[in-house]
């Protein structure tokens, strides 16, 4: 007769108890055949006078006791089967830290090092275009986090800036770099470096690089791009839909861009210098800052 299968468990064993208690494995387990109960062996005989006693031997092992030097193999009802699920942990998305300097006499290779890179310029400076051809051309997994397009998610009820900035507008600007400061935190959490662009102003160092530094973390290197003006006029002009500004706002911002000159942040002149060579020229700037940190 054979047993469905899901049997009984064995009960758990208790000190003083064994197989008298009315369980063994063997009977229990799952395909097992219920027999009759053993029969004990029958007493010993008696030697016939004039012939010497047998040699003692081992007491007969009771049933379902394995014998000594065998344990119990995997998929025996007394053992548990091994952990057959697994779950692999993501790292936490704290703040990224600052990058270690290598001890190697060479200089950091930027190219294959995970970081975290805020790209600082006027509308018009080539950022969106330098940022994504640097994330595209690394050999290290790299996301590239524009603010304009977080911002401009919002479709209904969509503060634009051209029309002047309020409290409204504002308020989405800081929600979108919130949302920016989030992504890039998850991205470099999973070992994926990210590239941020924003138009943060010299005069406003606590709003702007004061809210990056404490969304992303203190180890992100902020390089500011600023071209000349009437290469960033020229640029503007180019430009279609809500990211095209007045000629009047654009060298207004170029103005108060002009501020981070003096301020210790790295700048690139990239007037002369097309997004490949703008992207090389960020690499070695890169490498010094992960050398030499900038105090910001």
């Amino acid at each position: 007769m054979q047993h469905a299968v899901g049997s009984p468990l064995p009960p758990p064993h208790r000190p003083g108890h064994g197989p008298a208690d009315g369980w063994s494995p063997a009977a229990h387990h799952p395909g097992a055949h219920q027999g009759p109960a053993p029969v004990p062996p029958p007493p010993p005989v008696p030697p016939a006078p004039g012939y010497p006693a047998p040699p003692p031997g081992p007491a007969p092992r009771p049933a379902g006791v394995p014998q000594a030097g065998h344990l119990p193999q995997a998929g025996h009802p007394s053992v548990p089967p091994p952990e057959t699920t697994g779950h692999v942990r993501l790292p936490p998305g704290g703040p990224v830290a600052v990058p270690s300097v290598p001890q190697a006499p060479a200089a950091p290779d930027p190219a294959g090092t995970t970081l975290a890179v805020l790209l600082i310029g006027p509308a018009g400076a080539g950022k969106t275009s330098v940022a994504k051809y640097w994330a595209d051309h690394r050999r290290v997994p790299t996301a590239h986090i524009s603010l304009d397009d977080v911002r401009e998610w919002v479709r209904s009820g969509f503060a634009d800036p051209q029309t002047g900035w309020n409290d409204h507008s504002e308020a989405q600007y800081r929600l979108a770099r919130r949302t920016c400061g989030f992504a890039a935190r998850n991205f470099l959490a999973n070992g994926i470096s990210c590239i941020l662009d924003d138009a943060v102003f010299p005069d406003r160092p606590v709003v702007g690089l004061g809210g990056w530094k404490r969304h992303v973390g203190p180890g992100l290197l902020p390089v500011v791009l600023l071209p000349g003006l009437d290469i960033v006029l020229e640029r503007n002009a180019e430009r279609s839909g809500n990211r095209r500004l007045g000629d009047e706002e654009v060298a207004r911002i170029h103005g108060r861009m002009a501020g981070w000159y003096g301020s210790g942040l790295p700048i690139i002149d990239n007037s002369q210098l097309g997004i490949a060579e703008t992207a090389a020229v960020l690499d070695d700037v890169l490498a010094r800052s992960i050398a030499s940190p900038p105090a910001w």
